[in-house]
Parts: C-alpha cells; sequence; structure tokens
C-alpha cells in the first residue's frame, strides 16, 4: 500500500451520507441516552479529536509519533494546578492557557524531534514522552503516580452570569461535541489550504518539495506544533470530564490507543479519525465486559481480542474503516453494471 493511496482526503458521496446521519444520531443522543452512557459517548468525541490531531501528523504529514499522548496529559495537568483547592476557575482564560501549554510543549520537543526522520522521528518522540512521563510519576510535587484531583468544573460565567454548567452531563456532552465539530471543520479547510497541500506534498515526497523551494523544516514544526495544541484540547476536556488526572494519561500506551484510532478509521480525512476513536472506544468496552466461558474471564484478556480485531481491519481494510465503506459502493456499483 503506498502512502497516497493510504488516504482519504476525498470521501464518495454515500460516506459523506453515512456521516451526516451519525452526526444527526449525535444530536439526538442524549434524549434518549442515560447519563452513564451520555458520558460514554463524550468520552468517545474526546478520543475523537485527540485521533484528528495525531491524524494531522500521520495522516497528513507523514509523521508517525509514538509520544502524542504527552501533550494530552500536559493539558489535563496544566487545569489541575490552575484550579483552586476550593473554588472553580473560570473555563474561558484555562481552556487557552491549557491549549498554549500543550502548543509550547510541542513546540520545543518538535525543534529537535522534527530534524529527525523515519525510524529515529519514531524513536525520539517516544523517549521525550517518556521523560514527560517519569517527570510526573517520580515527582511527589507534581502528584507523582496517583495524579491529581480537579474538584470542580469550570465555570463558564462571563461577570457573573453563568452561560451554561458543565457539571451536567448534557451540557458537557454538548460542549464536547461543539469543541469536535469545529476541530473537524478546522482540520479539513486546513486540508485543502496552500500550508495543507504542503504537508500532503511532505508526506508524499520531503526531497521534492525542498527542491521546490519549500522549507519543510518549518512546516513539519507548524504541524507538530499544531497538532500538540489539539491534543492538548482533548487532555483538557477528559480532566473536566473524568475530574482526575494521572501520568499513564502520557504514556505509550495512550499514544498506542491514537494510532489504532487513526489507521481503525482511515488516515489524511479527519471523519476517519472520529470514526476511528468511536469504534475503537465501542469495541474496547465490548470486550472489557465479556463474560467467563468455560471458567475463562474473557473480558479480562481484552487486549487479546483488541489485537485481534486490529489485525483484522488491517488485513480487511488497509484503508480504514470509511475507505472499506467507499471498497463496497464501487464493489455495489460494478456488480449492478455488469448485471447490465
Amino acid at each position: 500500500m503506498s502512502t497516497m493511496t493510504a488516504n482519504l482526503e476525498t470521501l464518495p458521496t454515500s460516506v459523506r451520507a453515512a456521516l451526516t446521519l451519525g452526526l444527526i444520531a449525535l444530536v439526538a443522543f442524549p434524549f434518549s441516552g442515560t447519563d452513564f452512557y451520555i458520558q460514554m459517548v463524550t468520552r468517545m468525541m474526546i478520543m475523537a479529536i485527540f485521533a484528528m490531531s495525531l491524524d494531522l501528523l500521520q495522516g497528513v504529514t507523514g509523521l508517525i509519533s509514538l509520544g502524542h499522548a504527552a501533550y494530552f496529559g500536559l493539558a489535563g495537568y496544566a487545569l489541575a494546578f490552575l484550579t483552586p483547592a476550593g473554588t472553580p476557575v473560570s473555563l474561558w482564560w484555562t481552556l487557552p492557557a491549557a491549549v498554549l501549554a500543550a502548543g509550547l510543549a510541542a513546540l520545543v520537543i518538535g525543534f529537535f524531534v522534527v530534524r529527525t526522520q523515519g525510524i529515529y522521528f519514531i524513536m525520539v518522540t517516544m523517549a521525550f514522552a517518556q521523560m514527560v512521563f517519569y517527570l510526573f510519576f517520580d515527582n511527589k510535587v507534581l502528584g507523582g503516580s496517583d495524579g491529581l484531583y480537579i474538584n470542580f468544573k469550570p465555570s463558564a460565567a462571563v461577570v457573573g452570569w453563568v452561560l451554561f454548567d458543565l457539571d451536567s452531563k448534557r451540557t458537557m456532552y454538548y460542549f464536547t461535541l461543539g469543541a469536535m465539530l469545529l476541530v473537524y471543520g478546522f482540520l479539513r479547510r486546513l486540508l485543502w489550504s496552500p500550508f495543507g497541500r504542503a504537508l500532503a506534498g511532505i508526506r508524499v515526497n520531503e526531497h521534492r518539495m525542498r527542491a521546490m523551494g519549500f522549507g519543510t523544516f518549518g512546516y513539519k514544526l507548524s504541524a507538530f506544533t499544531l497538532a500538540g495544541a489539539l491534543a492538548g484540547l482533548a487532555g483538557y476536556l477528559w480532566g473536566v470530564q473524568s475530574g482526575y488526572i494521572n501520568p499513564e494519561l502520557m504514556g505509550f500506551q495512550m499514544s498506542a490507543h491514537a494510532i489504532m484510532m487513526v489507521i481503525l478509521g482511515g488516515m489524511g480525512n479527519f471523519a476517519g479519525a472520529i470514526v476511528g476513536a468511536f469504534t475503537f472506544e465501542y469495541v474496547l468496552h465490548v470486550f472489557k465486559d465479556l463474560p467467563q466461558f468455560g471458567g475463562v474471564d474473557l473480558g479480562k484478556h481484552w487486549q487479546l481480542w483488541m489485537g485481534l480485531f486490529i489485525v483484522l481491519v488491517v488485513i480487511c481494510a488497509p484503508r480504514g474503516l470509511l475507505g472499506l465503506m467507499g471498497q463496497v459502493r464501487r464493489l455495489g456499483k460494478h456488480r449492478k453494471a455488469s448485471h447490465e
């Protein structure tokens, strides 16, 4: 599979229609779902933002990062540090502050990481992420391995008037949905902008882009920084919803989950990252709740079933689930034409 065919920048009409129906279902879901499932879908949307941020690197620019979760966790910690012990903090300045903190960390790390290529890039991203992980894991001042609690959700008050209350699960759901749609719209616009086309050119042939006069280092560093900032947005929302943050959110496992989400949905489109995140989180929930069978606790071995599921999708749908939907559509048209 070539780099070009691995990306799904343009979706068939039938796939766009299916995504529109999915959006309608998301808008209507809180009126029919219980609080448990509202929180579950909210978490899926947060992970979708996280997956889209990685897709900007992996699917568009062709940079595979094994340390992307570092920026996700940093923003959550920023919220925890900014929230006083006895009173809520304002949403309107902590959200941009947390996103800015994640973006600055990505800028500093990216300044060194982007100078490498291939397997070296992958290993250096993981090395920096592990350093950040152990900085928080081994430091009691930063919360240590136990993490930190966020006792109050941020306040959306403006001059004393509360616009909305994030303590409400339904309000948090729609706030996250709005954030996910804004990120998707922004990244889709970015994808077809001159900046996005330059990133796609770097993915296909960086040497040719340099020969044409493009400063590929600056483009890659900008993409790395923006991806880190968007991962920070997801981490902030995670901290708001869960009320708890710990170093595991910066670990390799979280970064690996994001990579699998991007691969599952289909790289380079951002809608694929959303579909991949929803699919991954739902299948993970199903596998963890598997019953005992013949004295074997199937749910305890959810990693095995998840691994088999990922392998099956990669074999049967190398372009992801969105690519598989388009492939089924083309196959149906071909069969119809052959019968005629």
